[in-house]
């Protein structure tokens, strides 16, 4: 099976062209700019796909000339990975440009897939989406982000369906784990070297945090069963962002050998949905051990620069 994966040097884009070359399949990666552009994370992402045998193609940007060149090669997959994600955050952040850049030239790309003998486009979503994931509100996007990717997908199912592709939607909750951005989990472990105790303001809110391994199998064996349900909602740990703290601090702690204490500040603000979560087991074969421990050697190496943690 030949897949293209768009976004290769995103977190999860990485994590899931890695996992499909190691279980076989011949992966096309791109790349919106040369390799050498980027920063040292994305750099690091890239390279693990490249060791697994993903095949990167740089300067590949939606609505361009290259992408069409790429797709006349012919894949079974299309994997509408890469979006623009930007300053996701911002309250101020523009959902219809962003989905605009993330979906330019569709009707051509489909109608040129199907041509080279593409079966189907696999979209990612996210649970910050209106009806992407479960919980309270669930017609309400999360986020201006989860606003964009609503936006985006609609264009993607809609061009995919005149040119007669079977389409289909993989959606992730809150990945975490080696090559991470800077965002939670790695400020907690920053905190942590620093003799510090880390506040978390927004302990009360549901969500669910996947270990990023775990999410990628998830894709390869959606992609792999020639994404025989149409949707896939895979789940990690689902609870309170006070109980993932704790979880956390308890498994990096441990093998880190650090103390890991936290506040969690009474929660009066819900700017977000209350609960967003995933609702799939994921995948029977995960080692949630290894996980970890993979997990505390990259902050011993990349935060607390002392090698690995075993």
């Amino acid at each position: 099976m030949r897949i293209l994966i768009t976004g290769l040097s995103s977190f999860t884009g990485a994590w899931f062209a890695r996992q499909l070359a190691e279980e076989g399949l011949d992966v096309v990666g791109t790349l919106r700019r040369s390799e050498a552009s980027y920063d040292p994370l994305s750099q690091m992402r890239i390279g693990m796909g490249r060791m697994a045998g993903v095949e990167v193609v740089e300067g590949v940007s939606y609505g361009s000339s290259a992408l069409l060149s790429l797709v006349d090669r012919g894949f079974d997959i299309i994997g509408w990975h890469g979006a623009d994600v930007g300053d996701y955050k911002n309250p101020n952040y523009d959902a219809i440009k962003a989905a605009h850049a993330s979906t330019l030239g569709m009707s051509d790309i489909c109608a040129r897939a199907k041509a080279a003998g593409t079966r189907a486009i696999l979209f990612t979503g996210t649970v910050a989406e209106p009806f992407g994931g479960l919980g309270d509100e669930v017609g309400r996007a999360a986020s201006p982000y989860g606003l964009s990717k609503m936006i985006s997908w609609s264009v993607v199912r809609h061009h995919a369906e005149q040119a007669d592709l079977a389409v289909a939607k993989f959606i992730i909750p809150n990945p975490f784990g080696r090559y991470e951005q800077e965002r939670f989990c790695t400020y907690l472990v920053r905190q942590w070297a620093a003799g510090l105790t880390p506040e978390v303001r927004t302990p009360a809110y549901v969500r669910d945090n996947i270990p990023i391994d775990k999410c990628a199998r998830a894709y390869a064996a959606f992609v792999t069963s020639e994404l025989r349900d149409g949707i896939c909602r895979p789940s990690g740990y689902v609870g309170t962002q006070g109980d993932f703290t704790s979880r956390f601090a308890r498994e990096v702690g441990t093998r880190l050998n650090l103390p890991t204490p936290f506040v969690l500040t009474p929660q009066t603000e819900f700017q977000e949905p209350f609960m967003r979560v995933n609702s799939q087991p994921g995948v029977a074969e995960w080692n949630e051990t290894a996980f970890w421990d993979d997990l505390a050697d990259y902050y011993a190496e990349h935060v607390l620069k002392v090698g690995t943690a075993h």
